[in-house]
């Protein structure tokens, strides 16, 4: 099979416990655990089950799983399902309802569009629903940005910032200030931020930033609030990562965010 260059898991031995928690967090059933001489390890089935939306990442406790794009086999819609049926055949129906959904969208050789030329993501799903919206413009009272530095932007800010230095520190995704109306009021009050997106940004260079950020600014505590999209909890791998990385001891606390706007 030709491979191509698109995003697919990476599975770090020398972080994985063989505890297994990854494997039913992953419809495809992509993922196996396999005897090692360094005991169980989780590894990829094969190349073509993996779709790389990083569901699976939020379920690893040890941050051994992460997003990599590399040559590889291209997702394979029909020997999934195949697979499915034959090991986890309760998952089916949730597969089948939504396959679009599990689409290697990365890749634009292939990527499974939904009408009119959109990617398949959920990330990007056409969503609509009932809000309040048009009861922002009645309150009385005005509200005020809480943003006191600049830049935001990760791959922009300084470590060496002065206002970062012993600072309580938030990590936001680019959406979160669009889809929580009271962001500045509930989360920046008082606090430092860098914003970006693990979806469609340079991860690796984020995981670099983020080192250089928590060992050069010394921060308080770290908040990660990122929106409940699967491809959006890979800040929270990133963010531990870099923790490792920095042996650094810093307090940690995840907020995630429904896409209608409300704290899950």
């Amino acid at each position: 099979m030709k491979k191509v260059k698109r995003k697919i898991i990476r599975i770090d031995e020398d972080l994985c416990d063989g505890c297994g928690i990854c494997i039913p967090s992953c419809a495809e059933q992509a993922i196996q655990l396999v005897d090692t001489p360094a005991g169980k390890k989780a590894r990829l089935v094969k190349e073509f089950y993996c779709d790389g939306l990083g569901a699976c990442l939020g379920s690893c406790p040890t941050g051994a799983l992460t997003v990599e794009e590399r040559e590889a086999e291209p997702y394979d819609e029909a020997a999934t399902l195949a697979r499915i049926r034959r090991t986890a055949p309760e998952l089916l129906e949730e597969q089948v309802k939504h396959p679009e959904e599990h689409a290697q969208e990365f890749s634009e050789q292939h990527a499974q569009k939904l009408p009119g030329g959109v990617s398949s993501c959920p990330s990007v799903q056409m969503l609509r629903w009932a809000g309040k919206g048009e009861d922002v413009a009645q309150e009385s009272v005005k509200s005020h940005s809480a943003l006191r530095h600049w830049p935001i932007q990760l791959h922009l800010v300084h470590p060496s910032a002065p206002y970062y230095r012993d600072a309580d520190l938030v990590i936001a995704a680019d959406c979160v200030p669009f889809a929580y109306a009271k962001f500045h009021e509930d989360f920046l009050k008082g606090k430092v931020l860098a914003i970006g997106c693990p979806k469609l940004d340079d991860i690796d260079a984020y995981r670099v930033k983020l080192k250089q950020l928590i060992e050069t600014a010394h921060p308080r505590s770290i908040t990660i609030v990122h929106m409940e999209v699967p491809c959006c909890s890979g800040f929270v791998n990133l963010v531990r990562q870099a923790l490792r990385e920095s042996r650094m001891n810093v307090p940690l606390e995840e907020i995630v965010i429904r896409i209608t706007g409300e704290k899950m």
